[in-house]
């Protein structure tokens, strides 16, 4: 690949941006038509324009899609990356390569059947300010992403492998990105583990959306279709039957209808994970730690190790019963827009500790003198919930009693409500202050939040870039603070420590920054 050159985008980009739109513009015009047909005095005309308005749409999309192709280029310059794109209005955006944190590719399901890539420069702010060329071929994208990463990493231009012809292309995307070694991975018997635990009720989200969204192109009221269904199937006669049966046939049918949920939700969640997490892969490679999985689009992002900033071992209230957890990491780069990679998100500790170890870090073993923050932290946020509770039910109840006029019982089950909700809150803030810790060890600094569902972050003391102690009004009456480690790529912070307790890892934590010369570390 010659730097400084303009080239083009692969041509068989204009077929998928053709088949995207198209496929967004074929359904509206399917329902109209559709509509159409069911009026019968209009099913000669529409037999009549189907052709000619199909041919219509088709056009409508390719044109656009190839003035698009036509009037984009790239340029991978000595030291910056330039694209320029736009059919009437023209943009040219350069993005420097020090700038660039990592290059990352993704296929979604048109460009993966075409063997497609787009390719990602990512800069760390956020996700707002990334670079994406869409579509080049995935040799294409692989050189691309080896070229610019020597560059930005400083390495040799000549370092950066030629173009090969056709009968080469495999041979020198093997030499670009070995397999490496396999750190993890997740097969179909792990998926569907991880499915039954991803409950998700997302498919009644979709169902409820697509039909607010499409509810305009469709000849008939859905509301109103859907209640003269219920009025002739006399499901509003059900009420009275259900009032008419005995307890114990309530109850079963209660537990059907949940148990009904329970399994929609595990299958929803088990389509989720197959599509997100198929043949996921982690391998350590020499660029780092590279990451594939998909199903209907498929990411391929490599994370270089001196650019992980810190760790994250999470579980679920359920999940960790059974020794599940995920590891992620905070990198200078995003992961869809998150500043967490994933890249074990469904594994045993023995499987989690040497991906930390690869990483430079450590999983605690016991050794660390764990502390836990100030009561008065907990005990103040505590009396602030239960207090804002307690005006709400109080308000609620009063509302309800003047519009009745006397007590009635719904107003006893406001006030059961208020009280339960108001022990749930000093329950949970018990358990909070009992189950939150932190620590430090000689090389890292240790978080552990959440009681249901524990988080533990671990984030190495040479990497974090600032300490902030902050405190406000009833803070700083109290006694406690918050402290906040700076850190590129995520947020790191204690939350309600003892001032004093805050001072001396501020102290250390700084000790350990200033002992370090930053211009010997890896770039």
């Amino acid at each position: 690949m010659e730097l400084g050159e303009w080239r083009r985008v692969s041509p068989l980009t204009i077929a998928a941006q053709g088949v995207r739109m198209l496929g967004s513009a074929i359904i509206p015009a399917g329902v109209v038509l559709f509509g159409a047909a069911s009026q019968r005095e209009m099913l000669g005309q529409v037999s009549a324009y189907a052709v000619p308005i199909l041919l219509l749409i088709i056009a409508a999309n390719i044109v656009p899609a190839w003035l698009g192709w036509y009037r984009l280029r790239y340029r991978i310059g000595t030291s910056d990356v330039r694209l320029e794109q736009g059919i009437i209005s023209r943009s040219a955006r350069s993005v420097p390569y020090e700038r660039i944190q990592d290059v990352s590719l993704e296929q979604k399901l048109i460009a993966r059947l075409l063997g497609l890539v787009e390719v990602k420069f990512e800069t760390g702010a956020g996700g707002k300010e990334e670079l994406k060329l869409s579509l080049v071929t995935e040799a294409e994208g692989e050189r691309l992403r080896e070229t610019v990463r020597a560059l930005v990493e400083g390495a040799d231009e000549g370092a950066a492998a030629a173009k090969p012809d056709a009968a080469g292309e495999a041979e020198t995307r093997t030499a670009l990105q070995p397999e490496g070694r396999l750190l993890f991975a997740m097969g179909t018997g792990r998926l569907l583990t991880f499915g039954l635990f991803s409950f998700s009720l997302v498919i009644f989200a979709v169902i409820l959306g697509a039909v607010q969204q499409l509810e305009f192109l469709l000849p008939f009221d859905v509301w109103d279709y859907a209640e003269r269904y219920i009025q002739d199937e006399g499901y509003f006669e059900a009420g009275k039957y259900i009032g008419g049966m005995d307890m114990a046939a309530r109850i079963i049918g209660i537990l059907y209808l949940v148990l009904t949920v329970v399994v929609v939700g595990m299958l929803s969640g088990i389509a989720k994970t197959f599509v997100r997490d198929w043949e996921f892969r982690l391998d350590r490679t020499a660029k780092g730690f590279r990451r594939r999985r998909g199903l209907l689009t498929k990411t391929d992002v490599v994370m270089p190790v001196h650019r992980v900033q810190a760790l994250v071992v999470s579980t679920g209230i359920i999940r960790r019963r059974f020794g599940w957890h995920g590891l992620s990491f905070i990198s200078l780069a995003q992961d869809s827009g998150k500043a967490n990679h994933e890249v074990a998100p469904f594994a045993k500790m023995y499987e989690i500790a040497p991906i930390a170890r690869e990483a430079g870090f450590e999983l605690p073993d016991g050794a660390e003198e764990w502390r836990r923050p100030s009561p008065n932290y907990y005990f103040d946020r505590t009396l602030i919930a239960a207090l804002f509770v307690t005006v709400i039910g109080i308000l609620v109840f009063t509302a309800a009693g003047t519009s009745a006029g006397q007590l009635e019982p719904g107003m006893f089950v406001i006030a059961g409500a208020v009280v339960a909700i108001i022990v749930l809150i000093v329950v949970r803030g018990y358990f909070l202050w009992r189950y939150d810790r932190h620590a430090l060890d000689p090389a890292q600094v240790l978080s552990r939040r959440g009681w249901l569902a524990p988080q533990v972050k671990i984030a190495n003391r040479v990497k974090l870039h600032s300490v902030e102690i902050s405190q406000g009004p009833l803070a700083k009456w109290r006694g406690y603070c918050r402290l906040h480690f700076g850190m590129a790529g995520g947020r790191f912070s204690f939350d309600g420590l003892a001032l004093e307790d805050a001072r001396k890892l501020r102290a250390a934590v700084l000790g350990s920054i200033a002992s370090v010369d930053y211009a010997q570390l890896p770039r």
